[in-house]
This record gives C-alpha cells, structure tokens and sequence, in this order.
C-alpha cells in the first residue's frame, strides 16, 4: 500500500496521491473548524481493526446506496468510493453500475490496508482496484476524470461539506453521478436525551458530547449549492439494538464514529457515564432488557450538468393555466 499518511501531520492541511512514482500534493487551508480532522484519522485507524465484519448496519446502508446505480441506464466506468464504509461498498459492488476502475480512497492508512487485504483475499472480479490515502476536504483527483463518486457514511464528518461536495463534482466528468450517504440530525437521538438528562442530574449542565449533524431539509439546499443538477434526496431510518449502552458505544468505535469535535470538552465522568446508561435503558429500554439506537441516514443524488439531461423549462412558458387545468379536471368552482 502506497501511503501519505505521514503528509497529513504538517501543519496545512495536505492532499496526496502516488501517481508512476511521484508524488503530487495539494495544499490548501481549511476556514471552518468543527471537526478534528487529525483525531477522525485515529479513530478511524482504530475502527480499522475494531470492524465488525459484515457489520449489519453498514451493509444495509451500501446496499441502499448501491440499488441506485441499478436505476441507471449509463454505466460508470471509472469510479472514486471515498471515506465511510469503504470496505461494504467494495464487497457488495456486485457489478452494478459498470465500474471498471474503482479508486478506494481514506484519510485512514490503516483502513486503506484493511481494504487492500481484503480485496488481495476476495478480489472483484473484471474491476481494476487501488488504493490511495487522502482527505476528502482536498481531494487530489482531476478534473473531469472520474464517471462516479461514492461515499457511504464518510462526508458528515468534514469541516466544509459544500466545499467536498464541490470538488467531488469538479472531478466528475459531464454527466458523471454523485451518490452519498450521511448520518442525519436525528441520529442517536436516545444516547443524546439519555446523556442530556445524565450530565444536568450529575454535573449541572451540558457539554457536547456527540457530533453536530446535517438536517434533512439541508440536504437538497447542499446539493444545489455544491452546483449538482437533478438533486435527489430520500431518508431512511435503522433502529440496531444493543444489550447494552456500552455494546452501542462499543459499536460506534468499531465504526468510526465517535465524537471528533474541536470543543468537545473533557473526558466524560465515570459516575457520568454510567448515570447515562442507566437513564437510556430506563427510558428506551424495550420487555427484552434490549436498548434500540436510531441511526437516520440521508441518502443525497447528483448530476454534473450535461446538455442530454433535462432542464427545468423556464419561467412563464407555460401554454396552459392553471385555471384551465381545474376546469379540465373538475376542480373549478360552480356557479
């Protein structure tokens, strides 16, 4: 595995790629700091060797976003899978969409290994795979080279998310597809009431404990901003349960996706902690002692413009009112 993982410790935020054996590198400053980009990676090393295989979860959601491309017609020869899940969009491609060339790229060296052992003992057949260590905030990919981009899980946890979101349709060529996964507002929603309550009983008041995460009704709002044509949005909402308050925590660390904010204080209180899970189970708990955990997952779908692709007529151009539509139809008012 070829790695630049050492490249992203330098003080600017650095975007790297082998390429014939050289080594290109982009580098760019970020304004908007929510999220600790540096600590994500570690977590992400971590969940590297914590992963589950064939984590349920994970899995359903790949799937979900991969039934997408069988809605296409076109196919995608060349394709950037990015962050997130890479290892269950990878073995559960199937063939769809077909990709010839798929690039598996991460800001995680370690998760990038986890993809390239797993693809050496399983490989997709008729797909030519790398593998690259790469921020999806600078992504070191040209213009107008790749036919699709795909990310599952990945994109909530970066500090600009319009600005990836524009960059991944910069590299797309003319009528190239967008397709992305990403953790919704609503996710968690028991750990962070079950939290809440815990930290005003046991410290008087709050600290955030768990990420900041986009809205449903901004997802559109991203996709047209990010410049993207025939915006598609759509939600879904998993419900895993736990034995325990720990299992989930346990869960989020083999996925990832534990806290990585700048603020998010100080180390969470052992009697904290463990006020918490007793509020969750006291409050969520279900007859079979099991503890349910939402995950909202919003599903985001874009086009970079093409002329063959439909437009919105303009304004005015209509040859029949809306007057004349209710008397067709009935809905007219009688005398």
């Amino acid at each position: 595995m070829r790695t630049a993982g050492d490249l992203m410790r330098r003080s600017l935020s650095c975007a790297a790629v082998w390429r014939n054996s050289r080594l290109f590198c982009t580098e760019q400053s970020s304004r908007v700091k929510i999220f600790d980009r540096d600590l994500k990676r570690k977590q992400r090393d971590r969940a590297a060797w914590l992963m589950r295989p064939n984590d349920s979860l994970l899995d359903a959601v790949a799937e979900n976003l991969l039934d997408r491309l069988e809605d296409c017609k076109k196919t995608f020869p060349t394709a950037l899978c990015m962050g997130g899940s890479l290892e269950a969009i990878r073995r559960l491609l199937n063939g769809r969409g077909g990709i010839e060339k798929l690039i598996m790229m991460d800001t995680s060296p370690d998760m990038v290994k986890l993809c390239e052992e797993a693809e050496q003992n399983s490989p997709n057949k008729n797909v030519e795979t790398s593998f690259i260590v790469a921020d999806e905030e600078f992504l070191p990919m040209k213009e107008n080279s790749l036919d699709l981009v795909i990310s599952s899980l990945g994109l909530h946890w970066t500090n600009d998310l319009p600005g990836a979101m524009i960059q991944s349709r910069l590299a797309l060529k003319p009528d190239g597809l967008f397709l992305a996964a990403i953790l919704g507002g609503e996710t968690l929603r028991e750990l962070r009431i079950a939290c809440t309550v815990a930290q005003m009983e046991r410290e008087g008041g709050i600290s955030p404990r768990l990420s900041p995460l986009a809205q449903v009704r901004d997802a559109g709002n991203l996709l047209t901003r990010a410049g993207f044509a025939l915006p598609g949005v759509d939600v879904d909402e998993y419900t895993v349960r736990y034995n325990s308050a720990l299992e989930l925590i346990e869960h989020l660390r083999s996925m990832g996706e534990t806290n990585a904010l700048f603020q998010r204080g100080k180390i969470l209180k052992r009697d904290t902690a463990l006020a918490t899970a007793a509020v969750y189970e006291s409050m969520f708990a279900a007859e079979d002692g099991t503890i349910p955990a939402t995950f909202q997952v919003i599903f985001m779908t874009g086009w970079k413009d093409h002329p063959s692709q439909q437009k919105a007529k303009r304004r005015g151009s209509a040859t029949i009112s809306f007057g004349d539509l209710q008397k067709q139809f009935g809905g007219g008012n009688e005398s």
